[in-house]
């Protein structure tokens, strides 16, 4: 794959100062309209053009910006193959995230070249779902992979946070392979989900060793992409679905981020007034990704058909984790330690530590995540989650404990070699019992029915076991009733 032209940067941008001209344009256009209005029954708040020399300017205004960002668009394309950009531009990637966060929707929309396309990528190098792409990329690939979903505004380069990146630790202390998404954020969640499980799907059927565990890490709206692409690749069969062992949540706000439904408020306030109504178009500038943040929206009923920006134009439906796939969650929090007598303690900043345990006063609502599977980084904010130690210490306890029992389950499976339990009888590996591991499943194992009662031995066979007794360490003779 080619790495972005320096010369699409200017054109993105230009097209992007373009629109945003216009845009604002109408919102002064706006704004003249309902302040010229004379004050009476009939002086409700009007989106309506102005009309006569006023609306002829406005319309000037809007004719000539679209002509400079076409002529820009169309004398810079041409150049585009003769200029490369450098291997790593960390600073372009935090400009372009940031852009495709907060109006990522537009971008795609308009055919933008600085729209992020959905990759997935190894090292900062994008990773073509190709056997033999892939190991060229990976030339001793694993069976064991760790996929790493980055959150709003953000890429997969800032992962690596104050010299630490958790994917590569993990990939080191796990001894698996860590691939990372990078995906435009501004898009609907569940557009996004949709389009991660179809990557998962191939990069599970073109991995050059049979994938035999598959963990999802996702920080803050990665989480929800996560949850979402799990919802996609469930309701179509997908093979991903079979080796996935864990999911692991870092500050995702679940059931919503209180930031997003304080922009959604401000929207109110100004369509309330006919002379602060042209501010409400600026608020709704704001991506489709961010709105889905108001109640962590991860399907596409959440919103078809809806008008996003008005206060039914969002609803979350219950979707629950999937099956038989352990789920861990952190929350960040302000507070330097648990409150005393049973207080709430402070979110990170951003999410609420209720909506990033998923729990929720309704339990139809909650996801009804293992208590044991829950756990609250104090005094970390929510970028802090990416870098704290701790955290990371406990995600690989909890990873270590559910992947240890994992290569237990799969060693025993027909026709594997029985490592985990070497020097056993084949009685006591038969009547073996898989122990729980901190993070590991809870199992729960039905009773063994009541049969009939054994009648009680004869003095003959007392007198045999006494036998039996003094030759400790030789075979013992099987008795038959």
């Amino acid at each position: 794959m080619s790495r972005p032209s320096p010369i699409a940067d200017v054109r993105g941008a230009g097209r992007l100062v373009a629109e945003l001209t216009v845009l604002i344009t109408d919102v002064v256009e706006t704004m003249h309209r309902n302040i010229a209005r004379p004050p009476g029954i009939s002086s409700r708040a009007t989106l309506e053009p102005t009309r006569g020399i006023t609306g002829f300017v406005y319309r000037s205004v809007r004719g000539v910006t679209r002509a400079v960002g076409s002529t820009i668009n169309t004398v810079l394309r041409p150049l585009e193959p003769l200029f490369t950009a450098p291997p790593s531009r960390r600073g372009r990637d935090a400009v372009v995230s940031g852009l495709n966060g907060v109006l990522g929707d537009r971008l795609e929309a308009s055919w933008n070249p600085l729209a992020i396309p959905m990759q997935l990528r190894v090292r900062g190098v994008p990773l073509a779902l190709a056997r033999a792409e892939i190991a060229r990329v990976v030339p001793q690939p694993r069976n064991r992979i760790v996929v790493m979903a980055h959150g709003l505004c953000m890429s997969d380069t800032m992962w690596n946070r104050q010299e630490h990146d958790h994917g590569q630790r993990l990939a080191q202390d796990l001894q698996a392979d860590v691939v990372y998404l990078r995906y435009n954020s501004g898009r609907h969640i569940s557009t996004n989900g949709a389009e991660f499980a179809m990557l998962l799907e191939r990069m599970v059927a073109t991995w050059p060793v049979p994938v035999r565990d598959l963990v999802l890490i996702g920080h803050s709206m990665g989480g929800l992409v996560i949850r979402s692409a799990c919802a996609a690749g469930e309701a179509s069969g997908q093979r991903w679905m079979r080796p996935l062992r864990a999911l692991v949540f870092l500050g995702t706000p679940h059931h919503g981020a209180p930031l997003e439904r304080g922009g959604h408020g401000m929207d109110m306030l100004f369509n309330a007034s006919r002379y602060t109504v042209a501010f409400a178009r600026l608020g709704q500038l704001r991506s489709a990704g961010i709105t889905d943040l108001r109640h962590g929206s991860v399907l596409d009923r959440d919103w078809t058909g809806r008008d996003r920006f008005w206060p039914a134009g969002h609803l979350q439906h219950v979707q629950p984790l999937p099956r038989n796939v352990p789920a861990f969650a952190i929350a960040g929090s302000l507070s330097r330690a648990a409150p005393l007598h049973g207080g709430k303690p402070r979110g990170d900043g951003l999410v609420p530590v209720a909506s990033a345990l998923g729990r929720h006063p309704d339990p139809r609502r909650a996801l009804g995540i293992d208590p044991t599977r829950q756990w609250i980084a104090y005094g970390t904010g929510h970028l802090d989650l990416l870098g704290s130690k701790s955290v990371y210490d406990q995600m690989k306890r909890w990873l270590g404990g559910t992947l240890t029992t994992s290569d237990r389950r799969s060693l025993a499976a027909p026709g594997a070699p029985d490592r985990a339990f070497a020097g056993a009888s084949a009685y006591s590996r038969m009547c073996a019992v898989p122990v729980d591991e901190i993070g590991a499943n809870t199992m729960s194992h039905k009773p063994p029915k009541e049969g009939k009662k054994k009648p009680a031995m004869t003095p003959k066979e007392k007198k045999a076991i006494k036998q039996q007794k003094k030759h400790a360490g030789d075979a013992v003779p099987l008795i038959k009733h």
